[in-house]
């Protein structure tokens, strides 16, 4: 999809296009947050931590702080202004009456940290193999995230190179801009043609890898008129990698 294209056109592009053929991939790049793991089952066990500060604290203050900057963060998305990073922290201190340095450490601690021991638990089944299985075909494993994605992939026993995020400062663009799927891109040498984004959101994920003129994969619960989807990682779609993975590659979390 290039700038001022028609939506419509944009989208006869991408139903015009042939059924996903892993020969015709040599990289393929993921997000993290909903689509490496269950963000259901991670929300609901930080929830438990964040109702047992709160109750210690006596006081909804976390909540409320980290909530408006969700929320702030996801405005940024639909509405992009330069300065984002200092934006996302200055927009929610200012309704919380707080200054951008305690915002940042409090979403750092519980956005960042406090998840980070949960995360394995909550891996969706199959990807270890499927990354190895990627790799054992040849292909590019990359990672372009809205959110520092290092310590969570580490912590979700997957690897992968490069690992760009939204918050990088030669990137400094969310979602649906495609900025970080072009900085890999041009890191890895590979034709946006022969790349994939596997997501999980349309509005984000699909959007920015179609404004990179890259196809995308999303997982979806229902199928998409536009965009390709799948609903598990042992789905057919990715069985030609799974039984290219070694043998010792487990089916689930660590």
């Amino acid at each position: 999809m290039t700038p001022g294209e028609p939506l419509n056109i944009a989208l006869e592009k991408i139903l015009l296009k042939p059924l996903l053929n892993w020969k015709d991939i040599d990289l393929v790049v993921f997000d993290v947050d909903g689509t490496l793991y269950d963000p259901r089952r991670l929300r609901l066990a930080m929830l438990r931590r964040l109702l047992a500060a709160t109750w210690q604290a006596r006081s909804l203050d976390t909540l409320r702080t980290l909530r408006t900057f969700r929320q702030v963060r996801e405005a940024l998305g639909d509405r992009p202004e330069p300065d984002f990073m200092r934006l996302q922290y200055a927009r929610t201190a200012a309704q919380h009456h707080k200054t951008e340095d305690e915002v940042r450490a409090l979403t750092m601690e519980w956005m960042e940290r406090q998840p980070l021991p949960l995360l394995a638990a909550c891996r969706y089944p199959h990807l270890d193999m499927l990354f190895a299985g990627l790799r054992s075909a040849g292909k590019l494993v990359a990672v372009f995230s809205d959110y520092p994605a290092l310590d969570k992939l580490a912590a979700l026993g997957l690897q992968a190179a490069p690992v760009v995020c939204a918050t990088d400062a030669e990137v400094a663009r969310l979602k649906p801009d495609p900025a970080g799927l072009l900085s890999i891109l041009r890191q890895t040498g590979v034709q946006a043609r022969r790349a994939l984004m596997i997501g999980d959101r349309f509005d984000r994920d699909a959007a920015a890898a179609s404004r990179a003129d890259m196809r995308a994969l999303i997982r979806a619960s229902k199928p998409h008129p536009a965009f390709e989807t799948f609903r598990a990682y042992d789905d057919p779609v990715f069985q030609p990698m799974l039984h290219r993975a070694p043998s010792r590659a487990s089916a689930g979390p660590p």
